[in-house]
């Protein structure tokens, strides 16, 4: 098993993006304009983008992308089954390198929602 925290890479990342927010702020406000846009409710649910950029984190590799996804995913309500299938089709379509990066959605899972279910907060 991986010793990889989902919970600290998430922390980590999030540090960094601020410095990015505070140095580079018209960029970082573009890229927060267009992931508001792509991620809004529309034809899709919230939750099924959330999936779709799920899966290309794990496909990917990304592990800051697994945490950020799986986190709002787990706020949106996502069961266990719909992140299980969405990972079947990441394993499907990008062989054994997506099925590693597929676990590790499994553990960043695994590890958000124990720790959201602790905290009695969202993730």
């Amino acid at each position: 098993m991986s010793g990889k925290s989902f919970v600290q890479i998430t922390n980590d990342v999030s540090k960094a993006l601020e410095v990015l927010r505070a140095e580079a702020p018209e960029t970082m406000q573009g890229f927060s304009a267009m992931a508001k846009g792509a991620l809004k409710e529309g034809t899709l649910s919230a939750l099924h983008k959330e999936l779709i950029a799920l899966a290309i984190g794990v496909a990917s590799r990304c592990d800051a992308c697994i945490g950020f996804h799986v986190k709002a995913l787990i706020r949106l309500g996502v069961t266990r089954e719909q992140l299980m299938e969405t990972l079947a089709v990441c394993a499907y379509m990008g062989g054994g390198p997506t099925l590693m990066y597929a676990a590790e959605a499994v553990r960043a899972y695994e590890e958000l929602l124990s720790r959201t279910a602790k905290a009695g907060v969202a993730a």
